[in-house]
């Protein structure tokens, strides 16, 4: 093998480091539904490491949208959107998307990933500047690497006051450029919010774009979780909306919302789109049904935050540092990437299914362990989890937060 293939290969290690440990926590193969409990290895285990916010993976009403879109399209397109792949139920997602997120128009991709690449790359020119917050998606992130521009450039996470210079360099240097601002709407580990509020404010103090990837934020916050922009009463100011049918929506896919005019340039300019087969029937009609559930049940959203707010309660009681979640994502900050993957085998080999995140996801010193809820948890099985999480997480030193707190107050 070529050497320096063989060096940028030999990243295993790591992984073979912590097989090595008994710690190796991926790719756990799961043998049941995703739901609120899961087997695995013939065991039962709660799942607390799923992105199914509502609860609707194994809903009946989805399951049977899916066979019938089967039975009436066949399992795939053959095609990308472009050119064969686009069948009447794309349309009429794309019609029911628009409706629902109040948008003049709405563009599928096969991914939530696919979204993002499609969104940036054909809409930002050589002289444009794209501003991201430093800890958006993977998928963010690769998009920039794609826009005909070498000025990407990152502002610390959620801090405003940076953002705002990036924004003022920018109209100073180059008045006709466009300026596109580029934030999670919740973020994926962290939990907290974007503060559209102020992003909205440089926005149009400096004629910039505002895109939101609302990937965790569809189905939980805003009217009808229809997203960040709503939850601050200033969904018209997000220009365009990013978001993903993998998470409350309990299918595979994504979607760009925006203007006509916008959505009309990118069926013609974006090449994850044009050069990708499109989301399968099956998924179609799923977020199709699960929109109609969503609407029709808009409690599953309470559910969904009365759990969050006593996991946060049961957590804090318990002396874990969960930083400034605001939203089901509740990060357990460990700071130790080997007692991140001790206290996850250790939940796991207990029963409970959570997922270890350390660099370089996030900074070493930032590991963490990435619980999330859904809809259909009971306050019982929440009691259990973090009973069994506080159990072991004593032992390792890792509930020292709150004496460290109060020893520097």
């Amino acid at each position: 093998m070529n050497q320096m293939l063989r060096a940028r290969t030999e990243a295993y290690k790591a992984a073979e480091e912590t097989r090595k440990a008994g710690v190796y926590p991926y790719f756990r193969v799961i043998e049941s539904e995703q739901d609120t409990e899961v087997r695995i290895g013939g065991k039962s285990v709660l799942m607390f490491g799923s992105n199914s916010y509502l609860g609707l993976t194994n809903h009946p009403r989805i399951k049977e949208a899916a066979k019938a879109a089967i039975d009436r399209y066949g399992t795939g397109c053959a095609g990308s959107r472009f050119l064969n792949g686009t069948l009447r139920i794309h349309i009429e997602l794309e019609e029911a998307l628009a409706d629902y997120l109040k948008r003049e128009a709405v563009l599928l991709y096969s991914t939530g990933f696919q979204a993002n690449l499609g969104a940036l790359a054909p809409l930002v020119s050589r002289h444009d500047y794209v501003f991201i917050d430093e800890r958006v998606h993977a998928s963010i992130i690769d998009a920039s690497r794609l826009c005909f521009t070498n000025r990407v450039q990152k502002f610390k996470h959620n801090n405003m006051e940076k953002l705002e210079q990036l924004a003022r360099y920018a109209s100073e240097t180059n008045d006709k450029s466009l300026k596109f601002i580029v934030v999670d709407g919740i973020f994926s580990m962290e939990g907290d919010i974007a503060p559209l509020p102020e992003i909205v404010r440089i926005a149009r103090q400096y004629n910039c774009v505002v895109v939101c990837d609302d990937a965790h934020s569809i189905g939980v916050i805003g009217e009808l979780g229809i997203g960040t922009g709503s939850h601050f009463g200033l969904h018209e100011e997000v220009d365009i909306q990013i978001g993903t049918f993998s998470k409350s929506l309990a299918a595979l896919g994504g979607f760009i919302a925006s203007s006509r005019s916008v959505i009309e340039y990118l069926k013609h300019h974006s090449r994850s789109l044009i050069f990708s087969a499109s989301m399968t029937p099956a998924a179609a009609a799923s977020v199709l049904e699960a929109l109609k559930i969503l609407q029709e049940e808009p409690q599953r959203i309470e559910r969904l935050w009365e759990n969050t707010r006593y996991a946060m309660k049961l957590f804090r009681e318990a002396g874990f540092e969960i930083g400034n979640t605001q939203s089901p994502i509740i990060p357990l900050y460990v700071r130790d990437n080997m007692k991140t993957f001790k206290l996850s085998k250790l939940a796991f080999d207990d029963g409970v299914f959570i997922n270890p995140v350390v660099s370089p996801a996030v900074p070493s010193e930032e590991s963490l362990i990435r619980f999330s809820l859904m809809a259909t948890h009971t306050f019982e099985q929440i009691e259990r989890a973090v009973d069994i999480l506080y159990r072991h997480a004593k032992p390792l030193g890792i509930l020292d937060y709150q004496k460290v707190q109060a020893e520097a107050i």
